[in-house]
């Protein structure tokens, strides 16, 4: 039988200026599994080793980190997505859990695979009979949605919003109306440092009604969840800036 594939969530501070301690975020049993793994996919290997030695400091490792078997989604997997047809095949990837070794699966914050690469690797786990093994651990998107006050029941999330202005402006106002329309709350993210950007675009395009959240530095100290109407927020200063993680939602 082939071994299992766990998938492994890591702390939310990557890129962060502090970090969280472990056991604040990831419950023992994510741990003590993390800390028995020897074999990992991965996101990024100087990330990988970072959070190993993290969980290291926890808990022992089972294998050094000289030892530590890591391998690494190609860079187009990050840049184009690992789902879809023609998507890339990771059944290479996973050799060794045919051998009889479990594997990890890592991002650089929060579940792989989702909002994350790693569904490729997934996928390849259940065409070869491989076990997956999802382990308990913060996952923004959600963490985010419960705290926004908009619709937990229907909710979709859209990933990362055009980079031109005037795409996104025209993604914003798709996506509100297909909110207003349906109650379907629509959930997405950024990179850090065009955060004031969408921001600006969202108070500036939606309608007065719609309400907009954002969840910042989540499980950090600094963290903050808000929540109000885009013309409640227009005579406020922004709630987010450009140098930390940030996930958006928008709803009725």
């Amino acid at each position: 039988m082939p071994a299992r594939l766990f998938l492994v969530p890591t702390p939310l501070d990557f890129g962060c200026a502090e970090t969280v301690p472990l056991r604040q975020v990831l419950p023992d049993g994510t741990i003590a599994t993390a800390a028995g793994l020897t074999h990992w996919i991965c996101e990024n290997a100087k990330s990988a080793r970072a959070f190993l030695k993290r969980v290291g400091e926890v808990q022992p490792l089972a294998a050094t980190m000289q030892e530590q078997q890591i391998q690494e989604l190609p860079r187009d997997v990050h840049k184009k997505g690992d789902h879809g047809p023609g998507s890339f095949d990771a059944k290479p990837l996973l050799q060794a859990a045919l051998d009889g070794h479990d594997i990890g699966l890592l991002s650089e914050a929060g579940m792989p695979a989702v909002a994350d690469p790693g569904s490729s690797v997934v996928r390849a786990a259940h065409e070869l009979g491989v076990q997956v093994v999802p382990l308990v651990g913060p996952v923004s998107i959600l963490l985010a949605l419960a705290a926004s006050g908009l619709n937990g029941q229907n909710f979709a999330f859209v990933g990362y919003l055009p980079q031109d202005a005037a795409a996104r402006v025209q993604r914003i106002n798709d996506l509100e109306a297909l909110a207003l329309r349906t109650g379907q709350a629509q959930i997405f993210i950024e990179t850090p440092y065009r955060n004031l950007a969408l921001w600006q675009a969202l108070v500036q395009r939606l309608k007065p009604t719609t309400r907009i959240a954002v969840a910042t530095a989540l499980t950090l100290p600094a963290a903050q969840c808000r929540s109000a109407a885009a013309s409640a927020w227009k005579a406020q200063p922004a709630p987010v800036n450009n140098d930390v993680p940030a996930v958006f939602a928008i709803g009725p």
